[in-house]
């Protein structure tokens, strides 16, 4: 786990230190392909900005949170998931699963997912 920016994977790829398959990219966010994929779909969506988490975003950043959510529904529709279905999922911090301190967003479909039961 990254516990400074300079250390962080996900920086690094918005750097373009480390390559990625990118497959969005605009002056606030950035989306790449899972290396890890959970399903035929497994996108992750960060902000370009550094946050730990979703706990450490301020109310002041309400409109990119926004908008993170808004490039999730296109990379849905782009990538074939919007009409069977899709998930967005935030881990936030070690007891949800959260691996890398770096706030993203998984964008998963592709097949039937397993309930959260």
């Amino acid at each position: 786990m990254c516990r400074e920016v300079a250390e962080c994977i996900f920086c690094k790829i918005v750097a373009k230190e480390i390559p990625a398959q990118i497959v969005y990219e605009d002056k606030d966010v950035i989306s790449f392909k899972d290396i890890n994929p959970m399903a035929p779909v497994h996108l992750l969506i960060i902000p370009k900005k550094h946050y730990q988490d979703l706990t450490t975003a301020a109310p002041a950043d309400e409109s990119l949170l926004g908008h993170i959510m808004a490039v999730a529904q296109k990379l849905a529709v782009e990538h074939g998931i919007a009409e069977s279905g899709y998930r967005v999922v935030a881990n936030n911090g070690l007891d949800a699963g959260q691996i890398v301190d770096h706030l993203h967003f998984h964008l998963i479909g592709g097949h039937l997912l397993p309930d959260f039961a």
